[in-house]
């Protein structure tokens, strides 16, 4: 329940959840809610009847008289302030919108924070508007109140409040800026080109900007180290005339949300060594029981990655690819070394038996939570265009984009290697191959950029 002198705020908004949810954000910060409208019209009669605080208005509203026309209206009978609460920010609508002279846009979806200081500078406004600037007990109980620093100027620039926020960051105890230029005490710099930020005020006092904002800021105290901020600047202005009385300044400190930034980033580079690392641990188990192939996966990856990128894709899909390529045979640690390492010719039945290391690859990696199908990639690796692969028979449009890459590079890397069976055929047999069942076996697409990649000087010896 509201406590006895809590701001009364009239809500207008004709979809029923998004109204609700309004009035329960109000609630939440102390407000109460003196009545609910979901029309122009009836917006109108209640405003004249509770006389609220404030209105919060939707543009578009149901019946005839949509909320800017129900705002000019309200403006007229009673005078209460007006803060539109609309997901239309087009320029025309509110090039429209300002002849209901509104105290504030929110652009739909918001968040309570942007909410509350939008109905403090709101507030700030109308009571300026009416030469209320001496009502300290309200500046004690809003602008003092707000989380992000405040500082306001009269219309010459000269700072006439700074709230307790705004003089942390600073730096100050007192409030020594009061009477001072603005422009001459606050020092700013860009923080991607360090290059100084001046007049920001001066702009808006001048109508030359309607509100200046600037993102990634850095704000040097007159004592301290210099602290990153972003800085929003409107203009206050009086009545219907709009003529700009001063400017109100906003500074968020966002020091905490850098250091949280660089944390993350610093953790995420963790994780992805330590991805990389139990990969390539991974890759090189199955590796170290078939000395024959030792380097096959890392020469598929290097292969299969560099067609990728031939194609275009982009890196978190060649990462991808690179992941699953060191590891699509790690399914071989279920197949008996000697049937591995055999010095000739598989039997139909140890044949079948090498044959299930996709299956078993995909049984071992599915639980794994890659940010890509790695396990399906693995899958699908022996798959082939004309249906004639294994494990399932898959044609072209069910195998995965990455399985058919991961195919072809492969089946080239695995003729241009030494096998226990077989002396290395070398890549130019690869590429007949390829060449031969393109359409067939392999995609054509990938065939014919695996052909260019060697052509152009791709050669495995650079990755052994």
């Amino acid at each position: 329940m509201a406590e006895e002198g809590a701001l009364r705020v009239l809500v207008v908004e004709d979809e029923g959840v998004v109204s609700l949810d309004i009035r329960n954000r109000l609630k939440r910060m102390g407000m109460q809610v003196v009545g609910q409208a979901d029309s122009g019209e009836e917006a109108v009669r209640l405003a004249v009847e509770q006389t609220p605080d404030l209105v919060l208005m939707d543009i578009m509203l149901a019946g005839e008289m949509d909320g800017i026309e129900a705002a000019s209206r309200i403006r007229d009978s009673v005078g209460t302030p007006v803060i539109f609460l609309t997901a239309y920010a087009d320029e025309a609508t509110l090039d429209r919108a300002k002849i209901s002279t509104p105290f504030g846009y929110i652009v739909k979806p918001f968040e309570d924070r942007e909410l509350a200081i939008n109905i403090e500078m709101a507030l700030y406004k109308y009571k300026m508007d009416r030469r209320l600037r001496d009502n300290e007990r309200w500046l004690d109980t809003t602008l003092r109140s707000i989380g992000d620093g405040v500082i306001t100027t009269d219309q010459d620039g000269r700072v006439t409040f700074v709230n307790p926020e705004a003089l942390r960051i600073l730096g100050q105890d007192g409030e020594e800026w009061l009477g001072q230029k603005l422009d001459g005490v606050l020092r700013l710099t860009s923080e991607e080109t360090g290059e100084p930020v001046r007049d920001m005020a001066g702009r808006v006092l001048r109508g030359e900007e309607a509100c200046c904002s600037s993102d990634n800021m850095l704000l040097f105290p007159p004592v301290g180290e210099p602290a990153p901020v972003n800085i929003t600047i409107s203009p206050i202005r009086r009545g219907r005339e709009g003529d700009v009385m001063g400017a109100v300044l906003v500074i968020r400190d966002i020091s905490e949300r850098k250091h949280s930034e660089q944390e993350l980033r610093a953790y995420v580079r963790r994780l992805k060594t330590t991805l990389e690392q139990t990969v390539n641990a991974l890759a090189i188990t199955s590796e170290k029981r078939d000395p024959y192939t030792a380097g096959h996966q890392q020469r598929v990856a290097q292969l299969a990655c560099a067609m990728a990128k031939e194609l275009g894709l982009d890196e978190d899909k060649v990462e991808g690819i690179r992941v699953a390529a060191l590891l699509h045979d790690i399914g071989k640690i279920y197949v008996p070394a000697e049937i591995l390492s055999k010095p000739a010719r598989l039997t139909n039945m140890e044949m079948g038996i090498v044959k299930t290391h996709p299956e078993v690859g995909y049984d071992i990696l599915k639980e794994v939570p890659f940010p890509w199908p790695v396990a399906e990639i693995v899958l699908q690796h022996h798959e082939r265009v004309d249906g004639s692969g294994y494990p399932s028979g898959l044609r072209r449009q069910d195998i995965l984009p990455e399985a058919r890459i991961l195919c072809v590079a492969d089946v080239v890397e695995a003729m241009s290697s030494h096998r226990p069976y077989r002396a290395a055929l070398g890549p130019d047999l690869a590429l007949k191959e390829i060449t031969k069942n393109r359409g067939h076996l392999y995609d054509s697409e990938l065939v014919d950029v695996c052909i260019s990649l060697f052509n152009d000087g791709f050669n495995f010896k650079q990755f052994d």
